[in-house]
Formats: C-alpha cells, structure tokens, sequence
C-alpha cells in the first residue's frame, strides 16, 4: 500500500480542519480552535492511503511551511472567502510557496462559500492572482464548504468531488 502526503496550509481560521475532516468522513466538524502544530489524517482512497498534513497557519508555523513542501505530494490550500482583509496575506504566502516548489500541483479551496460575505470564486482567483501561478502546474480552485446542509443533500457534493481529484492527483493523474 502507497503512502502520499498532501499539505494542508492556509491561514490560521481558513477552515483547514473542518475541509480535512469533512474530506475524511463525508461529516461536518466544526473546529472552532486554530491548529497548533501539526494534524495529520490518513484517507484511504480505494486501495491507496492518502496521508495529509495539515500544518497551523498563525505566524509561528508559517516558518515551517515551505521545510515541508520539498516532501509534498500535492498542496491544498484553503482560503477563507468571507474573509476579504486576509486575502492579500494569503495571496503572498501561496505564492512564496509556489515559488519555493515551482512543480508542485495546487488545489485551493476558496472555503466558506456558503456565508454571505463570501467572495464568489472568480473573485478568489483574481485575489489570490491564480493565473499568475499557472505554467505547466496543475492547478485547480474549488468552491467549497463544510456546512450540515452541504454533507446531508443527497448527489455527489462538493467535498465528495475534491476527495476524487485529490485522489487522482495523488495517484499521479494528469
């Protein structure tokens, strides 16, 4: 059995707990403390384990990002949409981090979709200058929430569609 490790950064509030457990379980949690440290999580996708790290996202761990990025499979970034003022923060950490790993695929997670101050996804792509990024990357933004109402409505959600990409991301999928 082949073990990935994917990163899991953002910052600190974006709601990288909440979308890593809602990834693992279908089920919402709501995470109201921000990581200290260091959460993994394993995700078995048909046969192959996916092992995420989620690293905390306040100003201590940030340091720590880029040491860890060299052994990524694959990174998730997650971005709080509501949260207009930290966008610029955000934006300039994932780019230092492409910079560092220029070869890496990228997944963000424009997260939070669901409150009403949220930025549509277009407006995270213009925000975080996404395109800016591109080059032979692959590179994916995903409107996402872990909400009650968005696990228990019946069709394949959201979540459900990014645990397929990321599973064949990390199986080395085009």
């Amino acid at each position: 059995e082949e073990s990935k490790q994917i990163l899991v950064l953002g910052l600190d509030g974006a709601g990288k707990t909440s979308v890593l457990h809602t990834l693992a379980s279908n089920r919402v949690l709501r995470s109201v403390a921000p990581t200290q440290g260091f959460n993994a999580v394993s995700i078995d996708a048909g046969g192959s384990l996916m092992e995420f790290l989620e690293i905390g996202g306040s100003e201590p761990f940030r340091s720590s990002w880029e040491m860890h990025l060299s052994k990524g499979l694959l990174l998730i970034f997650v971005v709080d949409s509501a949260d207009h003022s930290r966008l610029p923060e955000a934006r300039k950490y994932l780019h230092q981090l492409i910079e560092a790993n220029p070869v890496i695929p990228l997944v963000v997670f424009a997260h939070k979709q669901d409150l009403q101050a949220a930025y549509h996804v277009m407006d995270i792509l213009e925000a975080l200058a996404l395109p800016e990024l591109g080059g032979d990357r692959q590179l994916f933004l995903l409107g996402t929430q872990a909400t009650e109402k968005a696990a228990s409505a019946g069709g394949p959600s959201t979540m459900e569609d990014a645990r397929d990409l990321i599973a064949h991301l990390a199986a080395g999928g085009p």
